[in-house]
């Protein structure tokens, strides 16, 4: 049960912190300044998706709980900003938007009644259909390279600011400035899980360049969002924590490298699916293997 909404605005801002597993309105504030320093124009996605799903949750009756936890709102807010980072603001992707976001409450609904863990999946699966239909059935042109200014940065060498892009990247921001903001903000609602992110950051780094050979991925924050993702999800105090937390970053790299050997648009689908396995596997382990701590 989450704790009681103090202000209106708390669902919103927490369905934005929800995208790094963060129930908290101050992380969901803090992601917000992040990606508004590198571009207003998706700041306005990403709130717009967040007050839409969180809305449609609202209107719905959902449950009361779900709704001010932000459970509404990360699938929504990843929407919202993930189709201008796509396509160019046009009013159809405006309007596909508000309708995507709603539907993602929909779609996070049925899971929630059915303790599915479905994580950032209904936002995957509406992504991909959007580019499917603005790619191929109604095209829409990609956004000018001034509006994605920021957006995509490397360095020159590999250096620890490309594990500040794994932050960064998780939403869509390829600035170091950004990927530390979102960092402060993780860590200001959970110092263990913003640890954790960083050592899952890490860890996807070296595992794609030692085990697939990746390290210019690694330099635009490629193999390292969907390990901090997995990192933060499993993160805790336990010993057998950190053993969890490299399976599934193990499981997201190899699950990503894959993909982009077969040009798929993968977005956050290797957290999604290693976490998954990963679910099982402990699962696994915690019966047969690992002691009760």
């Amino acid at each position: 049960m989450s704790k009681p909404s103090n202000s209106f605005y708390d669902p919103y801002l927490k369905g934005i912190g929800q995208i790094m597993l963060q129930e908290s309105s101050l992380t969901g504030l803090l992601f917000l300044i992040g990606i508004l320093i590198n571009s207003p124009l998706m700041a306005v996605g990403t709130l717009l998706g967040a007050v839409v799903g969180t809305l449609t949750a609202k209107l719905l009756k959902f449950d009361e709980g779900n709704i001010n936890s932000g459970l509404y709102g990360f699938n929504a807010a990843l929407v919202g900003i993930a189709l201008l980072v796509f396509f160019d603001a046009t009013i159809v992707v405006w309007i596909s938007i508000v309708a995507l976001s709603a539907l993602s409450a929909v779609l996070m609904n049925i899971c929630l009644k059915n303790k599915i863990p479905i994580f950032t999946f209904p936002f995957i699966v509406l992504v991909w259909i959007s580019l499917y239909v603005f790619h191929t059935v109604a095209p829409i042109e990609p956004p000018s390279e001034a509006d994605l200014a920021g957006l995509i940065e490397e360095t020159a060498t590999f250096n620890l600011a490309n594990f500040g892009f794994g932050f960064g990247e998780v939403i869509f921001q390829g600035s170091f400035v950004s990927g530390l903001v979102f960092f402060i903000a993780v860590y200001l609602s959970s110092p263990n899980a913003a640890l954790w992110g960083l050592a899952g950051a890490f860890a996807g780094g070296l595992f794609a360049g030692l085990l697939v050979d990746q390290f210019d991925a690694v330099q635009q924050g490629w193999f390292t969002f969907n390990s901090v993702l997995c990192a933060i999800t499993f993160s805790g105090l336990k010993r057998r924590n950190g053993i969890f937390v490299l399976i599934a970053v193990f499981f997201s790299v190899v699950i990503e490298n894959f993909m982009m050997a077969k040009g798929l648009t993968f977005l956050t689908f290797p957290f999604v699916m290693g976490t998954w396995l990963t679910l099982v596997v402990r699962d696994v382990l915690l019966k047969k293997v690992l002691p009760a701590e």
